[in-house]
């Protein structure tokens, strides 16, 4: 990265995304799970599709890529999104951002069944440890798995699944669209579809919907957690790569945890801590050549 301006990039994706989590919170005490996800993607959409018709002429999706990698996008990582926000009514903010920390173990899993990549011995064990972490954030209980916790954690290991489903069949699409335009698309088909479901299951707007706290936690997760991060995030990836870029997954939960624990006076266990460590562990295991060629400044290998 420069010397300044990249790394400043970095840091103020890493405050986006991180301080994404805790304003899902503040936002479900007045808008149900569902229609706040599909609102955030709404704002999201028509900001990144006017920005796409505004500066390129490559705007429209045409080509069986295009349109796959759409539809993926829409349904896997833009609408699977509806988990989090359900789960986070019953789950801590941080404790939500850590379980974001598998997103890169569960991307590589899916690689290895659909793009056929292949898994090293280190790598595999890699995935284990961070599967047991995670098992440790989520904490089952057997007498009680339909418990709300714990059934709010299982949602957004869900979410988390479909975020990396998502990212999977995108690249396996190969499409030619410029990105902008290929996320505004895929969060316009996704929030339609959100919105679908939010009728589906009875949730309507009401009063709350429009008080300002509500307005305000809207607008700040369409503009600068959804617009304006994936603009960086896409920044990011063109120029270092997505290696570089999927190591934000390990920030976010820093900065989503101190203003969950000091501004909504959130608590977070020792052991839900020691869990996201292993999921790092089993990070650094997954893409250790990766980590090496970084260190050494040398092209890097995006393989499991």
């Amino acid at each position: 990265m420069s010397r300044l301006r990249d790394p400043a990039l970095f840091g103020t994706l890493a405050l986006f995304w991180g301080l994404s989590f805790p304003v899902i919170t503040v936002g479900l005490e007045h808008i149900p799970p569902l229609l706040f996800a599909a609102l955030r993607y709404d704002v999201a959409a028509v900001l990144l599709l006017g920005y796409a018709i505004l500066t390129t002429d490559s705007w429209r999706p045409t080509g069986r890529n295009n349109y796959i990698a759409i539809v993926g996008g829409g349904l896997f990582l833009v609408a699977g999104n509806g988990f989090l926000f359900i789960g986070q009514q019953t789950v801590p903010s941080g404790v939500a951002a850590i379980l974001q920390a598998l997103v890169p173990i569960a991307t590589a899993l899916w690689a290895l069944l659909l793009l056929g990549e292949r898994l090293s011995l280190p790598g595999a064990v890699g995935v284990a440890i961070g599967f047991f972490g995670i098992s440790l954030v989520i904490q089952p209980d057997p007498s009680n798995l339909l418990g709300d916790e714990t059934l709010g954690r299982l949602l957004i290991v869900g979410q988390v699944i479909s975020v990396a489903l998502g990212g999977v069949i995108v690249q396996r699409a190969q499409p030619d669209i410029d990105r902008v335009p290929l996320t505004g698309w895929s969060m316009l088909l996704g929030a339609v579809v959100l919105h679908v479901a939010s009728l589906r299951i009875g949730e309507l707007p009401d009063a709350q919907t429009a008080v300002p706290t509500a307005v305000a936690s809207v607008l700040y997760l369409g503009v600068f957690s959804t617009a304006i991060a994936f603009y960086i995030y896409f920044y990011i990836i063109e120029i270092h790569g997505a290696f570089e870029v999927s190591l934000v997954a390990y920030l976010v939960p820093v900065v989503a945890t101190l203003v969950g624990v000091f501004v909504l006076g959130e608590t977070v266990s020792l052991l839900t801590y020691l869990g996201f460590g292993l999921v790092a562990v089993g990070f650094v295991l997954l893409k250790r050549d990766a980590l090496a060629d970084a260190l050494e400044g040398a092209p890097v290998a995006l393989g499991p």
